[in-house]
């Protein structure tokens, strides 16, 4: 038994704090913790016992974890009195990463209700599809963005954060939790996710799965520290572990911010520090040394953009001793990079690889293992299987490339109002057909081939080609177009658009970033463009051959393989 199978044995076996049972979750026999809380209401709850510890620290405010559950509750009465909202209400959310977001998923949770989680960076088209398909029964947004849809005829009561919000928090601070009955099953977020054909998708989670992706995720920090100390015992005399910060630099609309940075950090009693303003890596690097932040999601370019800065070395980052990556590649490059950069966290970089529709997990990977294999997404999370998949749906043999698909009990409930693409994506048994491509080695470990599928991964987003070229085709002056990902240094990947003409006319590239920026957000609009004047490659059937635009082949010898 290697040491990794003793340590996960001691901890999921038959009295451990993470024992597994089997259970069935909707229709199928699935491994699962066997204690747990019931709905993030009861992690809620839970986390009254840190009292006077500091919970949400943003500028000058710092709220404690007694205070915050006094807030959430005040919240929750007001939405309940005020608004109407109980159990089953979606409750819209447009606004920055603060306090207000964090007090507002946990009020809404707590009442039953469903989030609707919008982007932020969205247009006003985008956000008026998405309340006109998610029905919400309140939009609460900041200043800024509800300026954005000022011109929107939206039929919904909208409450304004830098003006309405304090009354909620504050007008009946004596007020106790919602105790209306949860079900693990029942849902309580709704995730927007970029379309493969289009308009994106609701992913709607379960408190089941919130609840799972955080003790998960709990498991595999434990299990990984007690390898390293098994493998290293600490000195004697050595201090004892700084208590856990963590800095926030991830959208909150995302699982890797609701998920990680809120949900689970709440369950460990940890800190979590956020910021007022855009990304800016000087700043971050301030933060960092005056909160003594510990751990850091460095999502997208972030990493790369800290690294790099000219000022680095004029901040104390000692305090750093967690890293986690995802949302774009991460080279062994940035890896190594990151090490020397924070070398108290050498030891600890990890990612995993997940999506909305999956619970936010899929596979964890971290410390020893990434330094051995550095190109891989990790095993498949406790609680998960992993399979590869062909074109028929069938299993391949370790070593091929095809589809992932993901088993687990933490699998989004549907998508919203979608049965069509729901049938699609989850199968039989429980299997969820990712769309992404990898392969599995004879150990189990994933490889994703991020050149194989369409999407693109720009700075921690998820960019969906189809999208934008919908909005590029729908340009009178152009003829056909292809969108498609290249490789950036920063970024991770870049978005490009090939565009050629219609007969007769002519292109700018200006006008036509200019006509894709007026219905899709900023990170969707290619920064890179090429006007050509042959036809795009096509095979026999039609298909653009996107791999001849990017050189990866040539035409002849596509077309033969197709």
């Amino acid at each position: 038994m290697t040491l990794r199978s003793e340590i996960r044995q001691q901890l999921i076996g038959p009295g451990g704090p993470f024992e597994l049972c089997e259970e069935n979750v909707h229709g199928e026999t699935m491994q699962i913790f066997k204690t747990r809380p019931g709905s993030v209401r009861d992690l809620l709850r839970e986390s009254g016992l840190h009292g006077d510890k500091e919970y949400i620290v943003q500028g000058e405010l710092r709220i404690s974890y007694a205070d915050h559950l006094q807030r959430v509750a005040s919240t929750a009465r007001a939405l309940s009195k005020n608004y109407g909202i109980e159990k089953g209400d979606r409750v819209a959310l447009l606004a920055a990463n603060g306090a207000e977001w964090v007090i507002t998923w946990w009020a809404v949770a707590s009442l039953g209700g469903i989030l609707v989680a919008f982007n932020g960076l969205w247009t006003a088209d985008e956000i008026g599809y998405a309340a006109g398909h998610s029905e919400p029964k309140l939009l609460i947004g900041d200043r800024k963005r509800l300026a954005r849809i000022r011109d929107l005829k939206l039929d919904i009561p909208t409450l304004e954060i830098e003006s309405e919000f304090a009354a909620l928090m504050e007008g009946t601070p004596g007020a106790p939790l919602p105790d209306s009955p949860i079900a693990e099953d029942d849902p309580c977020l709704i995730l927007y996710t970029s379309g493969t054909t289009g308009r994106p998708k609701g992913a709607v989670v379960s408190h089941r799965a919130l609840v799972g992706f955080s003790q998960t995720q709990a498991l595999h920090g434990l299990e990984r520290f007690m390898i390293a100390a098994r493998a290293q015992p600490p000195t004697e005399g050595a201090e004892a572990p700084p208590p856990p910060v963590s800095l926030v630099t991830v959208p909150l609309f995302h699982l890797s911010g609701l998920y990680a940075a809120v949900i689970m950090m709440l369950s460990q009693g940890a800190k979590t520090v956020y910021r007022d303003a855009r990304f800016d890596p000087e700043d971050v690097m301030r933060i960092m040394e005056k909160e003594n932040v510990t751990i850091w999601s460095a999502l997208g370019s972030s990493g790369a953009l800290v690294i790099n800065h000219p000022s680095r070395e004029r901040f104390d980052l000692s305090s750093l001793r967690n890293i986690g990556f995802g949302g774009a590649p991460t080279s062994p490059d940035l890896q190594r990079r990151m090490k020397e950069a924070f070398p108290n966290a050498a030891a600890n970089l990890g990612l995993g690889y997940g999506l909305s529709e999956s619970g936010g997990m899929g596979t964890s990977i971290g410390g020893a293992e990434l330094a051995a294999r550095p190109t891989s997404v990790g095993l498949a999370a406790v609680g998960n299987a992993l399979e590869i998949r062909d074109s028929d749906d069938k299993p391949l043999p370790a070593g091929e490339y095809g589809e992932i698909h993901i088993r687990s009990p933490y699998l989004m409930l549907g998508y919203w109002r979608n049965p069509e693409a729901t049938a699609e994506t989850i199968k039989p048994g429980q299997w969820l057909a990712t769309g992404d491509i990898g392969r599995l080695d004879e150990e189990g470990y994933l490889f994703i081939n991020s050149r194989a599928r369409d999407m693109i991964l720009r700075s921690g987003e998820n960019v969906y080609p189809i999208e934008i070229e919908h909005r590029i085709d729908a340009h009178p002056s152009v003829g056909e177009c292809a969108v498609f990902g290249v490789d950036d240094e920063e970024l991770g990947q870049a978005v490009k658009a090939v565009v050629v003409a219609a007969p007769g006319a002519t292109l700018e590239v200006q006008v036509l970033r200019d006509w894709t920026r007026e219905t899709l957000a900023a990170y969707k609009v290619p920064s890179e463009w090429e006007i050509r004047q042959d036809p795009l490659p096509r095979n026999a059937a039609g298909k653009v051959l996107k791999n001849v635009l990017t050189g990866e082949s040539d035409s002849r010898q596509v077309e033969e393989d197709e």
